[in-house]
C-alpha cells in the first residue's frame, strides 16, 4: 500500500482562478472620458476666441472704413476751406487792390482841389444853378424856379475874374428875358379853383336839375300868370279857364321842331354829378401835367353836361357855369424856351480851362525835369 501510494501521483489543489484585474481598463476608459471632456472644452473655447476673433477683426474693419470715411470727408472739407481761404484771400486782394485805386483817385483828386483857384469854384457853382435852372424849367415847367436859378447863376459869374464867361452871361440874358416875357400859369391856384369846382358839383341837388321842360307846362305856366296879371275875371271867363287848365292836364302837346330834353331819375341825377366830377378831376390833371389839350376837352365836357342837365337859373349852377367859363381861358402848357445854351457854353469853358491847366502843368514839370537835368550835368562836368 505504501508502495503503491508512493508510486501515484501526487495529488494536485483545486484553487478557484484568480479574477482579472479591470481597474486599469475603468482608469483608461476615465482617463480616455477625461480627455475627450478636456479636448471638447477646449475645442469649444477656441471656437469662441475664433469667433470673437472674427468679430473682434469685423469690428476693427468696420472702424477702419468708418475712419477712411471720416479721414476722407475731413480731407474733402480741409480741400474746401482751403479753397474758400483762397477765395477769400483773393476778393480780399482784388478789394485791397480796389481801396488802393480810390485812395490813388482821390488822392489825385484832392491835389486837382487844391490847384483850382476861386474862379473855378465860382464857375462850378453856376454850372450847378444853371443845371437847377433846366431841370425846373424842362421838367418841373416851374417858370419862377427856373428864373432864380438862372438870376443866381448870373450874379455868381459876376464874381468871377473869368473872361471867359461874357458869351455864357450874354446868352444868360437872353434866357432871363425870354422868361420874363412869358405869363406864369398859377398851377396852384388853377388846382384850388378846380377842388372848390367840384365841392359845388357834390352840393347840387335834384332841384337844379332841368324839370317840366314840355312846351304844355310852359302854356299852361303862362296862362295861369296872364289871368293873374289881367285882373279877375268874369264867372264865365274863369269857368273857361278851369276847363281849358283841365284839359291841358288831360292832353299834352308837344312841339316836335325842337330838342327836347328828358327828366333825370334819380340814380341818373347821381351819375350826372359823379360824371362832371370825373370830368373836372380830368381838368386837375391836366393842370399838374400841363396838357392844354386835355385840359380843354375835360371843361368842354363838364360845361356841355351843366348847359345840358342843369338849370341855368339856379344860383350855384350860373356860379359853377362861370367859374368853368373863366378856367376854360386859361393857359396851362405855356411854350417855354430854350435855356440850356447858356449851360453847354460854361461846359466848353470850364473845358478849356481844365486843358489849359493840365497844360501848364505839364509845360511845368517838363521845365522842372530840364533844370534838373541841367543841375546834374553841371555837376557831373
Amino acid at each position: 500500500m505504501t508502495d503503491t501510494t508512493n508510486q501515484l501521483p501526487a495529488t494536485v489543489s483545486k484553487e478557484p482562478p484568480a479574477r482579472q484585474k479591470l481597474w486599469p481598463v475603468w482608469l483608461i476608459a476615465i482617463l480616455a472620458l477625461i480627455l475627450t471632456i478636456a479636448l471638447a472644452l477646449w475645442s469649444w473655447q477656441q471656437w469662441n476666441n475664433h469667433q470673437a476673433m472674427m468679430q473682434k477683426l469685423q469690428s476693427l474693419q468696420q472702424d477702419t472704413a468708418q475712419l477712411e470715411n471720416l479721414y476722407g470727408d475731413r480731407g474733402s472739407q480741409q480741400s474746401q476751406r482751403l479753397q474758400t481761404l483762397e477765395e477769400k484771400l483773393a476778393s480780399q486782394r482784388e478789394l485791397i487792390a480796389t481801396q488802393q485805386r480810390q485812395i490813388d483817385h482821390n488822392a489825385r483828386e484832392l491835389l486837382e482841389a487844391g490847384n483850382r483857384t476861386r474862379t473855378d469854384w465860382l464857375l462850378a457853382e453856376a454850372e450847378y444853378l444853371l443845371r437847377i435852372a433846366n431841370q425846373r424849367l424842362m421838367i418841373e415847367k416851374d417858370i419862377r424856379g427856373a428864373l432864380s436859378a438862372l438870376k443866381a447863376a448870373d450874379e455868381v459869374l459876376a464874381e468871377s475874374d473869368d473872361i471867359g464867361v461874357y458869351p455864357v452871361r450874354q446868352q444868360l440874358a437872353r434866357g432871363i428875358l425870354a422868361l420874363k416875357s412869358l405869363t406864369d400859369v398859377d398851377r396852384t391856384g388853377l388846382y384850388l379853383k378846380l377842388e372848390a369846382a367840384i365841392d359845388s358839383v357834390h352840393q347840387l341837388t335834384d332841384q337844379a336839375l332841368i324839370n317840366d321842360n314840355a312846351p304844355g307846362f310852359l302854356a299852361g305856366s303862362d296862362a295861369t300868370s296872364g289871368d293873374k296879371t289881367a285882373g279877375e275875371p268874369g264867372p264865365l271867363v274863369q269857368a273857361w279857364n278851369k276847363l281849358k287848365s283841365t284839359l291841358m292836364q288831360v292832353v299834352v302837346v308837344r312841339r316836335l321842331d325842337e330838342p327836347v330834353k328828358p327828366l333825370l331819375s334819380p340814380d341818373q341825377s347821381a351819375y350826372a354829378r359823379l360824371n362832371l366830377q370825373l370830368m373836372l378831376e380830368e381838368a386837375e390833371m391836366a393842370v399838374l401835367r400841363g396838357n392844354q389839350a386835355l385840359y380843354e376837352r375835360a371843361l368842354t365836357k363838364a360845361r356841355t353836361t351843366i348847359n345840358d342837365w342843369y338849370d341855368a337859373s339856379n344860383p350855384r349852377v350860373k356860379a359853377l357855369s362861370e367859374t368853368l367859363a373863366e378856367l376854360a381861358g386859361k393857359n396851362v402848357d405855356p411854350e417855354l424856351p430854350d435855356i440850356s445854351q447858356s449851360l453847354d457854353l460854361l461846359k466848353d469853358r470850364l473845358a478849356g480851362r481844365l486843358e489849359a491847366g493840365t497844360t501848364d502843368a505839364d509845360a511845368g514839370d517838363k521845365a522842372s525835369e530840364a533844370n534838373g537835368s541841367q543841375g546834374n550835368g553841371g555837376g557831373d562836368s
